[in-house]
């Protein structure tokens, strides 16, 4: 365990549902900062304003399990759409886990604030939206743009 997830979550979600759904997902025990016991993971939930009002930080995360994977389980167990980030530098470019599991490319409007990043407008990753020339590799991704979306086996 090594990794950072950085999850953003349609709605207000309170953090013990988070934790929950992060629990049965990775079934794994996942704690609350500062207080977190032996081998669990650690998983803060604050929230800011925007789309994705619900912002999620996994500590420690899991480094034998895709990302993806484990994102589109919570977003079912949530019953809440889950914004991650894909694989490419596209500032703009999220993956989206929906409350169905199904995994598809999206970009987003995205504003700092001294809460945190509000996200706001998620729309399609279609090759053809202008935020697909802001920035490399739309195409390159494993969620590429338009076409299927992926389904995660939630």
């Amino acid at each position: 365990m090594s990794g950072l997830w950085n999850w953003s979550v349609a709605g207000l979600i309170e953090p013990d549902q988070v934790r929950n759904a992060l629990a049965g997902a990775l079934e794994s025990p996942v704690g609350e900062l500062p207080d977190v016991g032996p081998g669990a993971l650690m998983c803060d939930v604050y929230h800011v304003g925007g789309d994705f009002p619900t912002l999620i930080d996994v500590f420690l995360a899991p480094d034998d399990v895709a990302e993806e994977t484990i994102a589109s389980a919570v977003a079912v167990r949530l019953g809440a759409a889950l914004l991650l980030p894909d694989d490419t530098l596209n500032p703009t470019r999220y993956v989206l886990a929906e409350p169905d599991g199904t995994l598809r490319a999206v970009h987003v409007d995205e504003a700092e604030t001294d809460d945190g990043a509000e996200r706001r407008h998620a729309r399609p990753c279609t090759g053809a939206d202008p935020a697909c020339a802001t920035g490399p590799g739309c195409g390159r991704s494993r969620f590429r743009p338009g076409g299927d979306p992926a389904r995660s086996a939630a």
